[in-house]
């Protein structure tokens, strides 16, 4: 070990952090979480709504096979998985599993005239109508 001159022969130096320099490194890291963390949720957001365009895709893509299939879009999603029309040219599933839901948890609204359809997902919210995250999303 080294000494230094203006110590005593035998005395050892404590080293460490003082009380002071641990509360700045604190503070420089409460600050830095204040400015990042905003970020993060809105990428959370972000990647829900992404998640819903993706989705919605997927299901009008799979409306447009069964209205190749049988002749028009089925009466409710449901004719995605199992055949609800009673006709022999149904060629279904048009989806694999189940039928998916938003990344809220809630149920996509799905109307049809049989020559058209409206899919959509009602937002965070789960209501028609809304702004920000609780805003309606469709295709």
């Amino acid at each position: 070990m080294k000494l230094r001159r203006d110590m005593a022969p035998g005395a050892t130096r404590m080293r460490g952090f003082t009380i002071i320099e641990l509360l700045i490194v604190m503070a420089i890291l409460g600050m830095l979480a204040v400015m990042v963390a905003p970020n993060l949720f809105n990428q959370a957001d972000s990647a829900r709504r992404d998640a819903v365009l993706s989705q919605i895709s997927s299901l009008g893509s799979a409306l447009d096979a069964y209205r190749l299939d049988v002749g028009q879009y089925p009466d409710s999603l449901d004719g995605l998985v199992r055949d609800t029309s009673s006709r022999s040219t149904w060629n279904g599933p048009y989806i694999r599993g189940e039928l998916p839901v938003d990344p809220w948890g809630n149920e996509y609204q799905y109307e049809s005239d049989g020559r058209d359809y409206t899919l959509m997902s009602y937002g965070a919210d789960g209501r028609d109508g809304g702004e920000g995250n609780d805003a309606d999303i469709s295709i």
